[in-house]
């Protein structure tokens, strides 16, 4: 929807706070780079420079921020394409790490490592902010967050998705196909946001889950300073956004609240000598919540 200036201006009108483009994707110019020394044509530069004059349309088009997309895979790469985003005008970068471990002798550490060193160099060489958009499955996520955090990451995005290859038995073969999230896919984020929002000072955003207005004040509640909503303007059309807002400002009109700043961060975990503890008891309790579970104990 972002890819194009009507569409930008679509959401824009619904209420968007912000715009953030489609990734840039490192593979996807590496291989027009390649594809150009082949066929002696520019097709490198001019992907790069499509995607420069499409943030310089959307700068003298919109109002409202106009935040880039940036998905590396080379220390180079996020360097380079970070600096290109940067000269094209967005007024922030949005860091889209992907990667899936899979070699063995790659321990947590280096992973997590791989993150920060990109992420404090990108600091250090661009002035716009960024913020750092993650995966679900780091070893130890509020490690990772106090990380990036002290190192001076603007913000942080909870969650990328991974997307698995289903297989088919018939063809022996893997079958590839996106399926939209739902409103089931907001709990993951809503525990991950209560348990960083009182440890670290960076903004915390929600992707993922976002389909209805109580899907985001839940989010808002839990810590998260901003909503990112991609599947629900799918299904519904980018005006499904001022029916959301709409929704979240009758809730608050009814409840009394003057600001979302009183909401935001009012359901969160307690000090972190108490949350192992808390953590442990709301796994017991959600356990035994079960309707059978009463009778499975008296058998």
């Amino acid at each position: 929807m972002t890819a194009t200036v009507d569409g930008a201006l679509r959401l824009e009108d619904a209420g968007a706070s912000a715009i953030v483009l489609p990734s840039l994707f490192e593979e996807q110019l590496a291989g027009e780079r390649v594809s150009s020394r082949a066929s002696r044509t520019n097709n490198y530069e001019a992907c790069a420079e499509r995607y420069l004059r499409h943030v310089s349309r959307l700068k003298h088009r919109v109002h409202v921020p106009v935040i880039a997309s940036l998905n590396g895979t080379t220390a180079e790469g996020w360097l380079e394409y970070a600096r290109f985003i940067e000269r094209a005008g967005a007024d922030a970068l949005e860091l889209n790490f992907y990667h899936v471990a899979t070699d063995p002798l790659e321990d947590a550490w280096r992973v997590e490592r791989r993150v920060i060193d990109i992420v404090a160099v990108l600091k250090e060489s661009i002035a716009i902010p960024i913020a750092v958009k993650l995966s679900p499955f780091y070893s130890s996520l509020p490690h990772l967050a106090s990380q990036l955090d002290a190192i001076g990451a603007d913000g942080l995005v909870l969650f990328n998705r991974f997307y698995q290859s289903d297989i088919d038995p018939e063809g022996r073969s893997f079958s590839r196909h996106l399926e939209l999230s739902t409103s089931a896919d907001l709990l993951l984020r809503l525990h991950s946001i209560a348990i960083l929002a009182r440890s670290i000072r960076s903004s915390l955003a929600v992707s993922g889950g976002v389909h209805e207005a109580v899907d985001a004040l839940k989010a808002i509640i839990a810590g998260a300073a901003a909503v990112q909503l991609v599947s629900a303007l799918l299904r519904h059309g980018p005006e499904h956004l001022t029916r959301v807002k709409s929704g979240v400002e009758q809730w608050a009109e009814e409840h009394g609240v003057q600001s979302l700043h009183e909401l935001r961060g009012t359901i969160g975990l307690p000090s972190t000598a108490e949350a192992s503890a808390f953590e442990r008891e709301n796994y017991v309790r959600s356990l035994h919540s079960w309707r059978g579970i009463t009778a499975l104990s008296n058998t």
